[in-house]
């Protein structure tokens, strides 16, 4: 059962961690539909502004090296509160940039000190709901399936003001969620002194287990086509393809359903056959739907055949990265919090390469997307048959 010694009914508190940790999605995928509005504002090429949502999330995955271990050892509701004013007054700063120079160095420090206050979500979380804590940790994933989903249609409405008006309402929306938790987000402490580990001694204990190292590469893997995803999909969809804003925000939901959908057919069917088996399946449909792309690109096929493919391809890619996780934290029943760290902030470390690789390889078409897609689900394909030589190797030991 919950832990009883907050005054606030878990029935509120939860919808209000939601809330703080969908900041970050939020300011990711909002602002998408004004990149080819933000170049022309600034005068620069696509590619530079594509960079500032690799440039977030560069600075989110910082942050939670910094933050993460404070969060350890002072206020989790004082870094909630740092992190929103320090969101709040980066967001409103962003509006008056001058130049896409300034408009990225902003959106680092943004990324950076909203870490602070998403970053304890988790362990907050955790406290409250001890053994029960997949129930509260379940509720907030599928807030932030649903934030994606609506973001670009509300940044696709507010830009028909202006590009600025975007990050308006997202301090708006930081300043509400400020006023609430400063009112409601109780003090919950540790129940435990936490080890003392440096950043390295982390990272060591990840990567000294040589079992979860393959499925830990598959999920940055899966982090990097993701983010060259959400880096390039206004792009391809706005510029290449030429849809209209609405018609993008349709599209940009549509792949998120299909995220949305592979993770609930996942939940249906992992308890029975495992979570092995169902990276394996979505490693398939993987590979099928990314040479699709592939081929649609190269062929420079028409709309329709590039939606055939990314849509199965975004669900596969969560059935690969939620398995994968999982098979990650199996191996740390000890460390769950350590593993979650480090594998979050690879994760977001190897989607911040992802803005920098569409950059150099950009020719003003969908296939250096397609090609970045294909690639890393390649080596994941390549990291998944190398697991089951090694597992075959260790069963005839």
């Amino acid at each position: 059962m919950p832990n009883n010694s907050v005054t606030i009914s878990l029935k509120y508190l939860l919808p209000l961690l939601a809330a703080i940790i969908a900041v970050s999605p939020l300011a990711i995928d909002m602002y998408l539909p004004a990149m080819p509005t933000l170049a022309e504002h600034f005068s620069t090429k696509m590619p530079l502004v594509q960079n500032s949502l690799s440039i977030y999330l560069f600075g989110y995955a910082v942050g939670m090296l910094v933050f993460g271990p404070m969060a350890d050892k002072y206020s989790r509701r004082g870094l909630v509160m740092l992190g929103l004013v320090g969101f709040i007054l980066t967001t409103l700063a962003l509006t008056y940039a001058q130049n896409i120079e300034q408009f990225i160095a902003l959106r680092f420090l943004q990324a950076f000190i909203s870490s602070a206050a998403t970053v304890v979500v988790p362990g907050i979380i955790s406290q409250l709901y001890g053994k029960d804590t997949a129930k509260g940790l379940s509720y907030v994933s599928m807030i932030m399936m649903l934030a994606p989903m609506i973001a670009p249609s509300i940044g696709s409405v507010l830009l028909l003001n202006s590009w600025q008006m975007i990050f308006y309402v997202l301090a708006i929306y930081a300043l509400i969620i400020f006023v609430f938790s400063f009112y409601f987000l109780p003090e919950v402490k540790s129940a435990k002194k936490p080890q003392e580990l440096s950043v390295i001694q982390r990272y060591k204990i990840v990567f000294s287990n040589k079992k979860a190292r393959l499925d830990l590469i598959s999920s940055m893997m899966v982090s990097l086509a993701f983010f060259a995803y959400i880096t390039a999909i206004p792009f391809v969809y706005l510029t290449v393809f030429k849809v209209s804003e609405f018609t993008f925000s349709i599209l940009f939901g549509a792949n998120v359903l299909a995220l949305m959908s592979a993770h609930f057919i996942n939940t249906r069917l992992v308890t029975r056959i495992g979570s092995r088996k169902m990276l394996s399946y979505g490693v398939l449909l993987a590979i099928i739907a990314a040479t699709s792309l592939l081929l649609a690109s190269v062929l420079s096929l028409a709309l329709p055949f590039h939606v055939a493919a990314i849509l199965p391809l975004m669900g596969s890619l969560s059935m690969i990265s939620v398995n994968a996780n999982a098979l990650i934290l199996q191996e740390f029943s000890e460390h769950t919090g350590t593993a979650t760290a480090v594998n979050g902030t690879l994760r977001f470390g190897i989607g911040a390469l992802a803005g920098p690789i569409l950059a150099v390889f950009y020719d003003g078409s969908a296939l250096p997307f397609a090609c970045l897609m294909a690639g890393a689900v390649y080596l994941v394909l390549g990291c998944q048959l190398l697991h089951r030589v090694l597992a075959i190797k260790q069963e005839e030991i």
